[in-house]
């Protein structure tokens, strides 16, 4: 009874409570007094540093894998694996070489690169470029065909940077010389470039560059500084060119065997300059020279036409070149050219022999030990025809000529055997896109040298390759 008395005045005084009114809350104790900022310690908040750059990067993956199957008449002249001719030296008739063919197949042309493309801050925009292919050298004496072959070199083609700023344009890196305004004018061929005859290199440079862009035209303006040519230089390479392009006379241009791209009617000429240092020849000293270069090129669309719409699209391509001390802005050309071995009057044993810090071909010493710079003139010319109803047929043929007139001049007796003055290639192609992706093409071409006792070496080659493009 007790219990339930209990129980009924605890609920009445609940009920009570709920229907009191609200009361006012006590007020907030003061705040507590300020304390002294200390320093900080440990590394800075993440939003206190540097902020990326905002915006969306690019990065671009391309290349091209190759199969090529070669045929050539003759051997190499030397231990050389030659699925890139270039410029090398023919076999000789009458020597083993000259007389047995041989046939290669290969993948060393296959190549991957990279574009990287950050996003433009301050008004500048940043890219870089990696490209590589599996062309490298390897060293022949010890190197077997097997593994020159199936296990070849991966080496850098290009890997530079480029910085486009509204007032002028830099490149810092290995690229294309710009001698030549390569690869703008380069010619359409199944063969591994460079083919005889024609400007082909890369050097580590720095390049400043402006285009002036208008509707109608657009003028390029470029200035580099190349690795020297001499190992032991302190002089860079100095080049220069202008090229002119009309932006409303466009053609199809393929340049090499996978390039395909639409190109306006250009002209470009360019120059180079360079300065030889090398030990003197008796051993006392320096011996200086310089060298020089002029390369005039084009590239004319006769029938214009567009990626859409390639079919009868008729182009042409051209490049001429003159100077001294240049053989090696082409692919492996050095004429045979060489250094002769030092004067030993004494006849000591071993003979003196001369330690050149220069690769062989662009200069060369007299009896008399005065350095001399080798001199070289080339031509070549390209035409490529995009046959109906699509243009995913095409045909191109190309020709070149090059001669020295000096580069036999410090040489005599049997060593007139070993040096050519004179050369000429011609070939033809036809190429077949059967896909976007995949491309076929077939060659057919001649080379021809003249060595400087007057033997002329000849050399036929067919070439199949296929390209898949990405």
């Amino acid at each position: 009874m007790r219990q339930s008395r209990t129980l009924g005045a605890v609920a009445l005084l609940l009920a009570r409570t709920s229907l009191a009114p609200a009361q006012t809350p006590a007020p907030a104790p003061p705040p507590a007094p300020a304390v002294a900022a200390q320093p900080a310690i440990g590394p800075a908040p993440l939003d206190s540093g540097p902020r990326p750059i905002q915006g969306k990067w690019g990065t671009t993956f391309y290349g091209f894998a190759e199969f090529d199957a070669i045929h050539d008449s003759t051997q190499a002249a030397n231990t050389t694996i030659n699925d890139l001719q270039g410029n090398g030296a023919l076999a000789r008739p009458g020597t083993y070489a000259g007389s047995n063919g041989q046939t290669l197949f290969g993948a060393r042309n296959s190549r991957i690169g990279f574009k990287l493309d950050a996003p433009a801050s301050d008004g500048m925009k940043a890219s870089a470029v990696l490209e590589m292919d599996f062309l490298g050298n390897q060293p022949t004496s010890t190197a077997s065909q097997a593994a020159m072959i199936g296990n070849p070199a991966f080496r850098i083609r290009h890997m530079a940077i480029k910085v486009e700023d509204p007032i002028v344009d830099v490149l810092l890196g290995q690229y294309w010389q710009l001698f030549g305004w390569q690869s703008a004018f380069h010619p359409n061929t199944v063969e591994i470039q460079g083919v005889p005859g024609q400007v082909y290199s890369r050097a580590p440079q720095a390049r400043l560059s402006k285009t002036i862009k208008t509707d109608p035209i657009d003028l390029d303006l470029a200035v580099a500084a190349a690795r020297p040519v001499s190992r032991n230089s302190q002089v860079p390479d100095g080049q220069a060119g202008l090229k002119l392009t009309l932006n409303h006379w466009k053609g199809l241009h393929t340049a090499g065997g996978t390039g395909t791209a639409v190109d306006g009617l250009a002209l470009g000429v360019s120059g180079v300059a360079r300065h030889f240092i090398l030990p003197g020849f008796y051993g006392n000293g320096h011996s200086r020279t310089n060298g020089w270069g002029v390369s005039l090129d084009a590239l004319i669309p006769i029938l214009p036409a567009t990626l859409e719409r390639r079919a009868n699209a008729l182009t042409l391509t051209g490049s001429f070149v003159t100077g001294t001390g240049i053989s090696d802005l082409y692919t492996g050309l050095t004429g045979g050219v060489g250094f002769p071995a030092p004067p030993n009057p004494d006849m000591v044993t071993p003979a003196p022999t001369y330690a050149a810090d220069i690769d062989n071909g662009m200069v060369t010493f007299d009896s008399n030990g005065k350095i001399h710079t080798i001199d070289w003139q080339s031509y070549i010319v390209g035409v490529q025809y995009y046959l109906p109803p699509s243009g995913k047929v095409w045909i191109s043929a190309n020709y070149s000529r090059m001669k020295s007139s000096n580069a036999a001049s410090y040489t005599s007796g049997n060593g007139l055997s070993k040096i050519f003055d004179k050369s000429y290639w011609v070939d033809a192609n036809v190429f077949c896109d059967l896909t976007a992706a995949l491309r076929l093409g077939v060659e057919y071409a001649y080379f021809h040298q003249t060595y400087a006792d007057g033997v002329e070496a000849k050399n036929t080659r067919l070439q199949f390759s296929g390209f898949y493009l990405f």
